[in-house]
C-alpha cells in the first residue's frame, strides 16, 4: 500500500505552496505520527525539502510525500483529505490501522 492524498488535499497543497513561494518540484509533504494526543498518537504534517536516507517517497496529484518507516507503519493506506465546512477547515486524515480515534481526529490508537 502506500499515502495519498485525494485531489482536494492536494489542491490545497499547492495553494499553501504557492503562498509561501516554495517549489512543488523541491518541497515534500511529510506525514508522520508522534506519541501523544488524547488517543495515544497525534499525526504530524510538515513541509519539508529534506528527505531522510530511510524516508519512504510517495507521489499523489503532483505533491510529493515522504514518511519514515516507523510512521509508516501506523499510516500504511491513509489517504489525507481536506474538509472546508460551516464547523471548520483542515486536513483529515483517513487511517484504515486506527482502531480509535479523539473527536477533534488529530490523535488516534492503533
Amino acid at each position: 500500500m502506500a499515502l495519498q492524498l485525494t485531489e482536494r488535499a492536494a489542491e490545497e497543497v499547492k495553494t499553501i505552496l504557492r503562498q509561501q513561494n516554495l517549489s512543488p518540484e523541491t518541497t515534500f509533504l511529510r506525514l508522520g505520527v508522534k506519541g501523544g494526543g488524547c488517543s495515544g498518537f497525534t499525526y504530524a504534517l510538515d513541509l519539508t525539502d529534506t528527505r531522510g536516507d530511510l524516508d519512504e517517497e510517495f507521489e499523489s496529484f503532483g505533491i510529493r510525500l515522504l514518511c519514515d518507516p516507523k510512521s509508516l507503519l501506523y499510516l500504511d493506506g491513509t489517504t489525507l483529505d481536506f474538509k472546508d465546512e460551516l464547523m471548520g477547515r483542515g486536513f483529515v486524515f483517513n487511517n484504515p490501522n486506527a482502531t480509535s480515534s479523539c473527536g477533534c481526529g488529530s490523535s488516534f490508537d492503533a
